[in-house]
């Protein structure tokens, strides 16, 4: 790779050299080959064309996911008059965990967006689950995990986001700990990270490596045996993407197609 880079720069450099002005357009030519080849040279194609490879093939965490109260939402309301009345007079509020990132190669064909989510039920909104809580009833922490998968993901500005119903909320919690694998349908990892709240950070559990803060995915918490082994910490189903909640009908443009 490095060797073929050295050719095309030389290539370019030998065609400045000897221009002549009556044969500008040769030259230009000689050029325009040698600045193709060492773009080439930066952007790998993979065995398909997909370009997937190289420098520009990265993806970089724009807003990372918020944690805590900040993560509670009422759900969107349909203005209007309807006949239909409201069965839950209480206000509830969902819990909407979203990213926002930048790519830079013209397509991904698809990202795959791996969540890790903890919940304290130590800040549940029924004060009934935080009693419970303290008297060994109810595991203090909740730990929710999903895959979601985009496609045809173009240059440039994106969202993603999962969401939990306001039940859970209600019995288990706020999110305390999140992490977030981005992957591709090969399996290359393009990002993995983890955040956690407060005095939470001992559950990060990680021995951090990589760069731009970045860590392996095999240090991740939830491949933590130790963490996950806890008996303070239950397995829960419920973490679903936006896509299948109310909250698809924000700001839609925002997000990707999510492969069924």
């Amino acid at each position: 790779m490095k060797k073929i880079m050295i050719l095309a720069l030389g290539a370019i450099t030998a065609a400045a050299v000897l221009a002549v002005p009556a044969t500008s357009k040769k030259t230009g030519a000689k050029a325009g080959a040698g600045k193709a080849a060492a773009k080439a040279a930066v952007e790998e194609d993979d065995e398909d064309g997909d370009v997937t490879r190289g420098k520009v093939a990265k993806i970089i965490i724009d807003a990372p996911p918020a944690l805590g109260r900040t993560t509670r939402l009422p759900a969107p309301s349909i203005p209007g008059s309807s006949n239909i009345t409201r069965a839950f007079l209480k206000t509830r509020e969902w819990i909407v965990i979203e990213t926002k990132y930048s790519t830079f190669i013209p397509l991904h064909k698809q990202l795959i967006f791996e969540w890790h989510v903890m919940l304290d039920a130590m800040k549940a909104t029924e004060k009934a689950s935080a009693q419970a809580c303290r008297d060994g009833k109810l595991p203090q922490y909740s730990y929710f995990n999903t895959s979601v998968t985009y496609q045809n993901i173009p240059q440039g500005g994106h969202a993603a986001s999962v969401c939990l119903h306001p039940s859970f909320l209600e019995r288990y919690g706020e999110p305390c700990v999140v992490g977030l694998v981005i992957k591709d349908d090969k399996g290359k990892t393009y990002y993995c990270n983890c955040w956690a709240e407060g005095s939470e950070k001992r559950i990060q559990s990680l021995r951090w490596k990589g760069t731009d803060g970045q860590m392996n995915p095999d240090d991740g918490f939830w491949n933590d045996q130790k963490v996950m082994g806890d008996k303070a910490i239950e397995r829960r189903q419920g973490l679903a993407d936006r896509s299948k909640t109310i909250w698809a009908l924000v700001n839609p443009n925002d997000y990707e197609y999510v492969a069924q």
